[in-house]
């Protein structure tokens, strides 16, 4: 079946060969771009946070209308430390951090600390001033903003690496399709997943170019199974590509000489 669908081509250079992912130049500015965006967020929610501990200090205890105010401060603190943080995830796609970090999971999840710095000081504040409606929408902030803020599939230079690897010792090269309501990218344009009557528009590129664009983390096994299939290759060999593309220094990374060389062993030990 060929596709009848719009195929729009995401151009870039990315370096996954190796044990780790490189970003272009472009993508560290990009990345950067977003960064600043974020942190400025950040610290506009932070100010709106102490706008409201004043009207604490200023005004309790407060009446019906002072009670509104003060929510209203904090939907707006909720709303800058949400977009806030969609920037800040927005950024490590683009220039992710590695795993062997041991700020990884402060990077990865900044925004949810970011949450506790924009609410905790005024729910204590609201505690202590016996404003316990306000204290309440304050807890029910912080936790809607620690979850909206978390990272659930954070991108890592080793992850970038690994799944690139897979795609190129399965068709040769880092290339795959994708759409902007799916959630996993594909080897062929035709794939039942991806060619639907509900798919107006296909998007091809590199797995980075898939991550930075909608972050999507999982290959279609049916694609997988396909090219497996057809080139006889096994879970073994993809597994043996993937250890030696590891072992192999940066931007030395060979998928198919991996691949190749994973099938005469996987022969040599049936002979």
């Amino acid at each position: 079946m060929n596709t009848e669908k719009k195929i729009t081509r995401v151009a870039s250079d990315k370096n996954t060969s190796g044990a780790a992912y490189t970003p272009t130049m472009k993508d560290k500015q990009q990345a950067g771009n977003f960064r600043v965006l974020g942190v400025a967020l950040w610290v506009l929610a932070f100010v709106v946070q102490i706008v409201g501990i004043w009207f604490l200090f200023a005004y309790a205890p407060l009446e019906a209308s002072q009670q509104i105010t003060l929510i209203a401060i904090l939907v707006v603190d909720l709303v800058l430390l949400l977009v806030g943080s969609s920037f800040w995830k927005k950024a490590n796609r683009f220039d992710p951090p590695s795993r062997a970090s041991s700020l990884f999971v402060l990077q990865s999840q900044l925004g949810v600390v970011m949450a506790f710095v924009c609410f905790l000081p005024v729910l204590v504040v609201a505690i202590i001033k016996k404003e316990f409606i306000v204290a309440v929408v304050a807890a029910v902030a912080l936790l809607g903003g620690s979850l909206g803020s978390a990272d659930y599939h954070p991108a890592s230079q080793e992850q970038y690496a690994e799944q690139a690897t897979e795609v190129e010792t399965l068709t040769g090269k880092d290339f795959v399709y994708w759409t902007k309501s799916g959630n996993r990218f594909h080897l062929y344009s035709d794939c039942r997943y991806i060619n639907t009557s509900n798919t107006s528009e296909i998007f091809e590129g590199s797995v980075a170019d898939a991550r930075h664009m909608k972050n999507i983390t999982s290959l279609c096994s049916t694609c997988k199974g396909k090219v497996m299939k057809e080139k006889g290759i096994t879970e073994e060999q993809l597994q043996q590509a993937a250890e030696a593309a590891k072992e192999a220094p940066q931007g030395a990374g060979q998928p198919e000489q991996a691949t190749e060389a994973a099938a005469e062993e996987t022969q040599e030990t049936t002979e």
